[in-house]
Formats: C-alpha cells, sequence, structure tokens
C-alpha cells in the first residue's frame, strides 16, 4: 500500500510562488500515473494537475493552466507541484493522489485514484 506525505504549503502574496511536493512511500511510484487535487473551504474536493506514470503527458484544470506545473522524479518517489503567479482563489488544502491502476494514463476524475495524503494547506492572501 503506497503512502503518501505532502509538504510545501504556507501562506502566500498574491502573484507569489510555491512548489509543493508529495513523497511516496511503500510501492511502486513508478508505475502509477499521479494527480494533485484541491478542496476550498465548503466546496468539493476538485481536480487540479495530473501526470502519468512516466511522466512524458500532464494534464491541468483550466483555472490553473499556464500557472502551474506537475511533474515527477521517480528515482526520489516524489511528485510536485510548481504554483505561481497564485490567486487568491487557489486557497484550498491540496492533495496528491495515486492512480488505482499501474501503468494507467492520467485523469481528473478522483474515484479513479485510491491513495491518497493528508493534505497541505495553501493560503494566498490578496
Amino acid at each position: 500500500q503506497v503512502q503518501l506525505v505532502e509538504s510545501g504549503g504556507g501562506l502566500v502574496q498574491a502573484g507569489g510562488s510555491l512548489r509543493l511536493s508529495c513523497a511516496a512511500s511503500g510501492g511502486t511510484f513508478r508505475s502509477y500515473a499521479m494527480g494533485w487535487f484541491r478542496q476550498a473551504p465548503g466546496k468539493e474536493r476538485l481536480f487540479a494537475a495530473a501526470i502519468s506514470w512516466g511522466g512524458a503527458s500532464t494534464d491541468y484544470a483550466d483555472s490553473v493552466k499556464g500557472r502551474f506545473t506537475i511533474s515527477r522524479d521517480n528515482a526520489k518517489n516524489t511528485l510536485y507541484l510548481q504554483m505561481n503567479s497564485l490567486k487568491p482563489e487557489d486557497t484550498a488544502v491540496y492533495y496528491c493522489a495515486k492512480r488505482a491502476n499501474p501503468g494507467s494514463g492520467s485523469s481528473r476524475y478522483s474515484h479513479d485514484y485510491d491513495s491518497w495524503g493528508q493534505g497541505t494547506q495553501v493560503t494566498v492572501s490578496s
């Protein structure tokens, strides 16, 4: 069973940047597509970005496209989310997740993921 631990969240001013990390342990990280989701207070958890198991293919929600970059280092079993030009509406708890089936492509749907981290808070002040 893969365990995921996010880090790198914090408080930042609008226009600033943060880099989130997600460390994986207990499984074959390199075999699985990964995703980042986020949940604002009182709202549902939404897709932000996803990456294929090899890292060649990425996908982004329209709300973050051009500002966020998802990447992975399979040698370090780590997933990243570089967030630039942050806006107050980016404030949320950010979760990394692992796709349920090895070798599958990335997905925008939370039900396709079977392991989740505990989340890291990102707060963007105006």
